[in-house]
């Protein structure tokens, strides 16, 4: 009697955010409903899993991070192993997946900024939202401290990360003192040198990419003022706003419209319709050249020549992210993504036997959670539909990989691991002068050793 295709079935995953956990969880009830049986691998660069959930959300939005309850829940089912601290093409090769796996899925998300591609955007002063949003959360990736040394700050962007970051520099670091925010951000943010942050749009209010939850969150940071333009709204009538959503951000910003000023220490100002155009300063930013637009057809827009400047010391672009290449695996650079058809992957010559992609490296930076659940579905649909259809390759390797990282002196992570560093965080918290969930550890090396030896006291 021959063994089901689904049997055995040996799946490696890249990318423990919740496009590569939804996958796992997705493939370990397809098969399981198929009666047959799998062994899911999750691999992740970074020593702790939930990737942009624990690294790309503001700390002042607990309601987003309770998406990790339910992420925490696939993996404690333990269907799927935790592999953390482990870089696919620096501690083990995309081959060397293929050789131990039926097939290998690839969810690197998208981690770095897309590129403006204007003057001066290089200068020192001008920053990547991504990376700022990382330093805030505390990522052990980048540097532990930041310089806010500027008082007038300008953001590019018309979407949620930009409001994210506009309103982490407006808010008084007082104000995220409760939340999980890491010892060495809070500092930063307390010495903070902001009063005016400005957050420029190309498009109108009517073409606004924030959600009403956001847009409201703003009016409500403690002594800032949000400041807004009359001229910005001649085309912004809420009336024929197509959705309810937007109409009830029109809504909202034809409120402050008529807000007096508060006299706040601090304040928020949205412009639209304007297009940056250059970054100006000599040795660093001093300033951000503009022109307006206005709108044509189907919410698109063009210049009217007219030029505007705005000193300011810092430039963040917050014009959307950029996907993260796998080694060794196709890649388009254009579009930041690695190429496939409904999540099989493709190079010139054709689908690639056993290689799959969801989630932001599949589709682009683009949709919420409900998108990537529907992403992983229509992957792990064709995976088990190639499986059932003998064409996915017996792994010639079924040596545990752990070996093999062990060999290399790779010191990866485990579930028990995050659990240990978890545990670990939350103590740090409940033991703060300011009482809070939790306090991030920070720096690689010191996640990793409290990682493993929990794994070891809890094994």
């Amino acid at each position: 009697m021959t063994s089901s295709p689904l049997s055995n079935l040996r799946v490696a995953i890249v990318g423990a955010g919740p496009a590569g956990i939804y996958a796992g969880n997705i493939l370990a009830n397809s098969v399981s409903a198929s009666g047959g049986s799998v062994w899911i691998d999750l691999f992740e660069s970074l020593p702790a899993p939930y990737g942009l959930i624990r690294y790309g959300v503001a700390p002042d939005h607990p309601r987003i991070k309770g998406i990790v309850t339910s992420l925490h829940e696939m993996l404690d089912a333990r269907t799927i192993r935790f592999i953390g601290n482990v870089e696919v093409g620096r501690d083990i090769s995309l081959d060397e997946l293929h050789e131990r796996y039926d097939a290998v899925i690839l969810a690197t998300g998208a981690i770095r900024d897309a590129a403006l591609d204007v003057p001066g955007i290089h200068l020192p002063g001008s920053f990547g939202a991504a990376d700022f949003v990382a330093w805030y959360d505390g990522h052990p990736d980048v540097p532990t401290q930041w310089p806010l040394d500027g008082a007038e700050v300008a953001v590019i962007g018309n979407g949620n990360v930009a409001l994210d970051v506009a309103r982490v520099l407006a808010k008084h670091a007082v104000d995220l003192r409760s939340t999980e925010i890491a010892d060495n951000v809070l500092a930063g943010l307390e010495a903070s040198a902001v009063t005016d942050v400005h957050v420029f749009g190309r498009r109108g209010p009517a073409d606004i990419k924030f959600t009403p939850i956001e847009l409201r969150e703003l009016g409500e940071i403690r002594d800032v003022d949000i400041v807004v333009h009359d001229e910005d709204f001649a085309h912004a009538d809420p009336a024929g706003a197509p959705n309810n959503q937007l109409k009830v951000m029109l809504r909202i910003l034809g409120g402050w419209r008529t807000r007096e000023s508060t006299g706040a220490s601090r304040r928020l100002h949205l412009h639209f319709h304007h297009a940056p155009i250059e970054v100006l300063g000599d040795d660093r930013v001093e300033g951000l050249r503009l022109e307006r637009t206005q709108p044509i057809d189907g919410g698109r827009v063009r210049g009217t020549g007219e030029h505007r400047e705005f000193a300011v010391q810092q430039v963040y672009r917050a014009v959307g992210y950029y996907g993260t290449p796998v080694v060794d695996a196709p890649f388009d650079a254009e579009h930041g993504v690695i190429p496939n058809v409904e999540g099989r992957v493709h190079d010139e010559d054709g689908p690639i036997t056993g290689l799959y992609a969801t989630g932001w490296i599949k589709r682009g930076p683009v949709g919420l959670i409900g998108h990537t659940k529907s992403d992983a579905m229509e992957t792990i649909a064709h995976l088990v539909a190639d499986a059932q259809a003998g064409l996915l390759t017996s792994p010639r390797d079924e040596g545990d990989v752990l070996e093999l990282l062990e060999q290399r002196d790779v010191a990866y992570t485990t579930w028990e691991g995050w659990l240990a560093l978890d545990a670990h965080e939350r103590e740090r918290g409940a033991n703060h002068e300011h009482t809070r969930e939790r306090v991030k550890v920070v720096p690689r090396d010191e996640q990793v050793a409290i990682s493993r030896a929990g794994a070891l006291i809890g094994s």
